[in-house]
């Protein structure tokens, strides 16, 4: 069984104590604590010494999706200094303002590919610019993001190929056309397979889909469904486990 999760910001907005109540009990070994709108983080971060997080052997987590070119250096300083050396730190490549602000992070920072509402960071190409400014940078790729932009999932196929090495986590919802995050639909289901044995059995899947605690189960169920491991193409990521 792949290592499975959610992100805090999918069961519970701006509440990650609630998103990980709401998590106790269930079948997860996986989770990323998510600090998407700038005031969230600072609280997030004072508080991780005190988080119940022993059940879960993978951590990571999302660095805000939006902050001013002035909030950038200290940004960078607080997630550096606060966040485990350990946990992947995923952030939206469109949120960059400096990209020498973020090197000093190395392997730490993961590059999220990005929905079709993003000016960068949807296609390989795009990507293959960002990573060309961050060479040490990690990659989360978001399965959803990925069909959102091309629904036949070629442009998935060549980002897993093309940064297999970097892969640390999945996203995996079911990004709808105005790029909020559903759970599963059969045809989400049938997609992701498609790149199911491009995604090695250790790469932690960070569920984004925005559930209620009783669908938490089912929905793990049907990621579980849409990528299934089989005999995996890629090669082990370097760097990151998060454990």
């Amino acid at each position: 069984m792949r290592p499975i999760g959610f992100s805090t910001g999918a069961l519970a907005l701006s509440n990650f104590r609630l998103a990980l109540q709401e998590l106790e009990g269930q079948p997860v070994s996986a989770v990323e604590l998510s600090a998407l709108r700038y005031p969230e983080l600072q609280p997030l971060l004072d508080a991780l010494d005190t988080l119940a997080l022993a059940p879960y052997n993978y951590k990571s987590i999302h660095a805000p999706s939006s902050f001013s070119a002035e909030q950038e250096a200290d940004l960078v300083d607080r997630l550096k200094l606060s966040v485990p050396r350990d946990w992947p730190i995923i952030l939206h490549p469109d949120t960059i303002h400096d990209f020498s602000a973020w090197r000093v992070l190395g392997n730490r920072l993961a590059i999220e590919n990005m929905d079709r509402r993003k000016p960068i960071g949807r296609t390989l190409e795009e990507l293959n610019v960002i990573f060309e400014k961050l060479p040490e940078a990690m990659f989360c790729f978001d399965i959803g993001h990925a069909r959102q932009c091309d629904t036949t999932m070629t442009e998935a196929h060549r980002m897993l190929r093309e940064y297999s090495k970097r892969l640390c986590q999945v996203h995996v919802s079911e990004v709808n056309t105005a790029s909020g995050h559903d759970p599963l639909s059969f045809g989400a289901i049938l997609a992701f397979s498609q790149v199911a044995d491009l995604i090695p059995p250790w790469v932690p899947l960070i569920l984004e889909s925005r559930v209620s605690r009783a669908q938490i189960k089912a929905e793990i169920d049907n990621a579980q469904k849409a990528l299934p491991i089989a005999a995996v193409r890629a090669v082990p990521a370097q760097g990151l486990t998060g454990r």
